[in-house]
């Protein structure tokens, strides 16, 4: 059987996507200077790209999966397959002009509009009617404005980069975060589908383990009914009785937000050596 090629995304995504596969099960080392990791099972394969290129190179059929922004996905209009949102790296895809430019000037001159996005770019600014020239960037898009641009359409977070360079925010084009994606060559063939589902399976389990942690405690038997019916859980509590029928020990896997109400609630409810532990996977 083929090895299932994999395209890793360089840059700001990449730890996390070595992070994933580690704690998925399946370890990368990368030798300095080189583009070819070596991926913890003999069935995949792994090459690094630059998230800009990945969508079409998949759509090519060159790679049969990888990983990209949904805002790259869309910008190259590539012809691929979503296997799952990972929620890496939200980010919104804005226009923002200097401060001090208002309303009618940007509607009434023809605008530099910077961008890194110039597919993206071209079909916001004509359903907008605005008149424009794009100018193509290669990073560190905020910084044209306003001596080399009146417009720029870049990635942000929060929108903080953008306030401290001056620039306001005036529209969204899109809001994207980091896909697992896979080519429609490779989705055709059961063993390759069947090697990315498992993959996703496992991506998963790894994304809900880390939302959640393990609450292990003890109880005596005249409050355990009162604690039970105030358990919050993925489906039911581990209920073990404990030596000598003094009570029982229970395990209840919650969200991590959950936590700082629950264990003073729990403690009210009769909850005594309360223990609380993380969890690599969860696979519900």
């Amino acid at each position: 059987m083929d090895k299932l090629r994999i395209l890793i995304p360089k840059g700001r995504i990449f730890d996390k996507v070595v992070l994933l596969f580690r704690d998925a099960g399946f370890p990368i080392s990368l030798i300095d200077r080189t583009y070819r990791p070596f991926i913890g099972a003999d069935w995949m394969e792994g090459k690094i790209m630059k998230p800009q290129n990945v969508g079409e190179l998949l759509e090519l059929g060159r790679h049969d999966a990888g990983f990209t922004g949904l805002d790259w996905i869309q910008e190259s209009k590539a012809q691929v397959k979503e296997v799952m949102d990972l929620g890496f790296d939200r980010v919104r895809i804005v226009a923002a002009v200097p401060a001090a430019l208002d309303e009618e000037t940007l509607k009434t001159k023809c605008l530099t509009v910077a961008t890194e996005y110039v597919g993206l770019a071209e079909t916001w600014l004509k359903q907008s009617g605005y008149q424009y020239r794009i100018l193509r960037t290669y990073g560190a898009t905020e910084v044209f404005p306003p001596d080399d641009a009146d417009m720029i359409i870049d990635n942000t977070s929060s929108g903080q980069t953008l306030k401290d360079n001056g620039l306001r925010i005036i529209g969204t084009l899109l809001e994207s975060s980091t896909r697992f994606i896979a080519s429609a060559a490779a989705m055709s063939r059961p063993d390759k589908r069947n090697h990315i589902e498992e993959l996703a399976m496992l991506f998963k389990s790894v994304l809900d383990g880390r939302d959640r942690v393990m609450l292990e405690m003890n109880v005596s038997k005249s409050q355990f009914p009162g604690l039970v019916s105030g358990l919050p859980s993925m489906r039911s509590p581990t209920v073990a009785p404990l030596h000598n029928e003094e009570g029982y020990g229970v395990k209840i896997a919650v969200k991590k937000s959950e936590v700082p109400e629950m264990i003073p609630c729990l403690k009210k409810l009769g909850a005594t050596d309360i223990v609380e532990y993380d969890l690599r996977k969860v696979v519900l």
